[in-house]
């Protein structure tokens, strides 16, 4: 482990920026430095934007030598994952079915970064269609811990989680559909906050689960999250789940302080039997933390979040059936060269060569639940299910202000050991999916290392109350040093 020798929080480096002691060019360059360094080994981008990064850098430092920095951020370096899309620039989702695709249209957090100054340097690695939880699902390979090459990053944003922890960038966007921002950023040591549902546009986001896909911030603070979800957050009449409200001032509500809120530790994620004792003991450690900053603390159950795992997987894999049923070979994308038989068989193939084994194995359990005499049986019984668990929370937070929990049950582990095992795999979200299902906000923040690998708390509230989650784990980050430590390289 080593400690961080230079400015490198979005906090930070945007005061030097502010105070003329740091050009936006040199942090850009900083990045790209880095990044040939490292990258080559980690595997965290998939495209480089080098030449208009440098160019949009010049022009952040002619803003700010006018008077006329766009906000805060202005020439900030950050990555995007490569399922939000950015006119002119590929988006591939890690899968060859959209080798070739350039989106003609920004996403609206792309508009949002780009009207705030923010210099996208380039895009992330993921499971491919962000389906996974290791990076290892992505056609073009697996991405590697920076805290270990030889273990995951966490998925399905592992390529962006990878990249801020190993000091490529100070920021990066992911999307969270089961935990795919939270879980990596706990295995990767850097803080990754999912927004209630609804508060960040999809517009742009390419669609897995519609009624769970979220975009949100991972970077080294709740500060630089809060910082980032003000910027990218807020109403848009092109997504029509967004939220019908402005862009929180979350920011204001980082006081440091904790006392007076009631934190609820969830009875069914402390199971000695469930969670390793190094990540049980950390988690422990930071409540204990909290509880002397002046948090109250009380047991809360939620009954059946023992059956989240399998609503979820029921209710992302029919919704990815729908979703992935445009990349037919015809439109954009991936086309069979050669598939005589008709319209049909140029599906099959376009398809059966585009797609790789997770994504079809989702599509086909997808097309299985949402068909004829099993609808009711499977997919029903899920929503139902969801149901449940949002009365579940409800009744929870009626007795506290927040609930915490492990962000996973176990540390980073080893690259290929789960692939041979998806319902292995699967598990590893068993502790995030459900704010998904209940569309909570949720953030997850170091909290020591176990073996020499980082260990994330998870903090889940109330839907809209962002800025308790990220305020509790800004309280917590200010009496600790997790978050400081870095990977040995």
């Amino acid at each position: 482990m080593s400690q961080a020798s230079e400015a490198e929080t979005a906090s930070e480096l945007a005061a030097q920026l502010a105070a003329g002691s740091l050009r936006a060019r040199a942090l850009v360059e900083r990045s790209f430095a880095r990044l040939d360094a490292l990258d080559p080994q980690l595997h965290a981008f998939l495209f480089t934007r080098r030449a208009a990064a440098l160019s949009e850098a010049d022009e952040s430092d002619a803003r700010r030598a006018r008077g006329q920095a766009r906000s805060a951020l202005d020439g900030l370096p950050i990555a995007l994952k490569d399922n939000i899309v950015q006119a002119g620039e590929p988006a591939s989702c890690a899968s060859r079915i959209l080798a070739g695709y350039v989106s003609p249209f920004d996403a609206t957090v792309v508009e949002r970064l780009r009207g705030a100054g923010l210099v996208i340097v380039g895009r992330t690695n993921l499971d491919e269609f962000a389906m996974g939880s290791s990076t290892e699902n992505s056609c073009a390979g697996p991405t590697r811990n920076p805290w270990d090459l030889e273990r995951s990053p966490g998925g399905s944003s592992g390529g962006s989680a990878a990249a801020v922890a190993a000091g490529i960038v100070p920021a990066a966007l992911g999307s969270d559909t089961g935990g795919s921002i939270r879980q990596p950023a706990a295995l990767c040591g850097v803080v990754g906050m999912k927004p209630t549902y609804g508060r960040v546009s999809r517009y742009g986001l390419v669609a897995f689960a519609s009624s769970l896909d979220q975009i949100g911030p991972l970077a080294h603070t709740a500060a630089d999250c809060a910082l980032l979800l003000e910027t990218i957050a807020g109403h848009d009449p092109k997504d029509s789940t967004s939220l019908p409200e402005p862009a929180p001032s979350l920011s204001q509500a980082l006081s440091g302080e904790v006392s007076g809120l009631t934190l609820g530790l969830l009875r069914e994620a402390d199971d000695p039997s469930g969670v390793a004792p190094g990540v049980r003991v950390r988690v422990h450690g930071a409540v204990a933390e909290l509880e002397r900053a002046g948090a109250k603390l009380r047991d809360v159950s939620l009954p059946h979040v023992r059956h989240a795992i399998a609503a979820y997987y029921l209710i992302a894999t029919a919704e990815a059936s729908s979703n992935l049923a445009r990349y037919d070979g015809v439109r954009y994308g991936h086309r069979a060269a050669d598939a005589p038989g008709g319209i049909t068989a140029l599906y099959e193939r376009t398809r059966g060569e585009g797609f790789g084994a997770e994504v079809k194995r989702r599509i086909l359990l997808g097309t299985y639940v949402l068909s004829a005499g099993y609808y009711d049986a499977y997919y029903k019984k899920a929503q139902q299910v969801r149901t449940l668990l949002r009365r579940d929370f409800e009744a929870a937070f009626a007795g506290c202000d927040a609930i915490v929990l492990p962000t996973t049950p176990e540390t980073a582990f080893r690259l290929g050991e789960k692939l041979s095992d998806p319902l292995a795999l699967y598990l590893s979200d068993v502790f995030t999916v459900s704010a998904n299902l209940a569309g909570l906000p949720g953030v997850s923040v170091p909290c020591g290392l176990d073996a020499g690998l980082p260990v994330g708390l998870q903090i889940l509230g109330r839907p809209l109350e962002d800025a308790t989650v990220l305020r509790i784990a800004d309280a917590y980050q200010r009496r600790s040093a997790h978050h400081r430590a870095r990977p040995p390289r």
